[in-house]
């Protein structure tokens, strides 16, 4: 039997959101629910526990839509990287340790703040597996007792949400944040063929497009972690085959290499300069160990020029992989220069913030038309746009 947990704490949070009318967004509460039949399937967290999700159900003409968005949080690339990482109490480990989280941005139920989904049927899946939901792994070393499953998880949910009502929706979206949204991508297809035919589905990856591209000191550091996340998880198996048969499958976990071979219409939300990626693949710490970078990085107005220079060829770099995606009108983009990672979870990012938006339009809006084809939208922001902070 599946349980739902709801902290007191959450009870306490709205009541000062409603008593002290303070001028703070206050979320909406949405309960967590644990899918313990997973564990017969093996569909189990890095620690064995059962998969969760959150699910807020939709309303109105909305009631046979439905929006699954994935948690974000990384990966875990050795053993005792992921020993670490089904201890943090974040919950990314571990469904015994997860918090509530608020349905922001995406996921919000308030036309005001996201004026196409809002009366979907809007679920958070979970994330705590480590692998953006790839890993496959039958054995369990009984000293860690840690479980690769990620593509089991993946399963396991969605097959519950199917049964819950997801099997007669009309329109479908699959998206994603960070590790969630290279997720959606590389579970994209996968995600579509739980659909019957006539269904409407797409996917939305935020902030996933990950670059294999030069770092700063010409090489190639992060490849080699990427490349550590398949071999400890088991995930080649569970990226396209395409890809994989014709590469060294941890190339096929960069979005660059997949999604020739993803044929569901997919939309992609990234910054040109994604925070992350400038800190974690053009200037990590392997590749510049000396810290030359660390300052330009952290605070922009302290770039030199040539600094400067050195996130235009990302930005240049960046939209090279990008291209990847080909020139069908069931593939768009909204690239944005925010320095930044992840919007669409952001409230005024997502829908109100004028500095996040690309020809006066914002992000719900153009994945709004984009979803319901009224345009085909490839929209990248101005090539002489330095970084900034939106």
């Amino acid at each position: 039997m599946d349980r739902v947990r709801t902290p007191k704490l959450r009870r306490y949070i709205a009541i000062l959101c409603v008593i002290l009318f303070l001028n703070i967004e206050c979320s909406e509460e949405v309960d967590i629910t644990i899918i313990e039949s997973a564990v017969s399937k093996g569909a189990v967290c890095l620690d064995g526990s059962p998969p969760a999700y959150q699910l807020d159900r939709g309303f109105g003409d909305g009631v046979n839509n439905w929006l699954v968005h994935i948690q974000g949080g990384g990966w875990c690339h050795t053993v005792d990287d992921c020993v670490y990482r089904k201890t943090m109490d974040n919950g990314l480990g571990s469904s015994k340790l997860m918090p509530v989280m608020d349905f922001y941005g995406i996921l919000s139920n308030k036309q005001d703040q996201n004026p196409h989904f809002y009366n979907w049927n809007r679920v958070y899946m979970r994330y705590c597996d480590g692998s953006s939901f790839t890993g496959d792994v039958e054995e369990v070393d009984p000293g860690t007792n840690l479980h690769f499953r990620g593509a089991r998880i993946f399963t396991a949910i969605v097959e519950e949400l199917m049964r819950v009502g997801m099997y007669d929706a009309q329109n479908a979206i699959l998206s994603g944040c960070s590790a969630g949204g290279l997720a959606s991508i590389l579970n994209c297809d996968k995600f579509h063929g739980f659909f019957k035919s006539g269904t409407r589905v797409k996917c939305v990856p935020d902030a996933g497009y990950f670059a294999h591209v030069k770092d700063y000191s010409g090489g190639y550091h992060f490849e080699q972690y990427y490349d550590k996340v398949v071999t400890l998880h088991g995930s080649a198996k569970n990226l396209p085959s395409g890809c994989t048969s014709n590469m060294n499958p941890a190339l096929c976990f960069y979005p660059q290499y997949a999604v020739p071979y993803i044929q569901t219409p997919i939309f992609i939300l990234n910054s040109a300069y994604d925070t992350w990626q400038i800190y974690n693949i053009l200037a990590s710490y392997e590749a510049d160990p000396s810290g030359s970078f660390t300052k330009c990085k952290t605070t922009l107005n302290e770039c030199s020029t040539s600094e400067l220079q050195r996130f235009k060829d990302f930005r240049s770099e960046f939209l090279g992989a990008v291209s990847a995606i080909g020139n069908s009108s069931s593939k768009g983009m909204f690239i944005n220069t925010c320095y930044t990672h992840c919007q669409s979870e952001d409230q005024s990012a997502w829908f109100g913030k004028p500095t996040s938006k690309l020809y006066d339009k914002t992000m719900a809006e153009a994945v709004g038309d984009w979803f319901y084809e009224k345009y085909d939208w490839r929209m990248i922001d101005n090539e002489n746009v330095l970084p900034h902070y939106c």
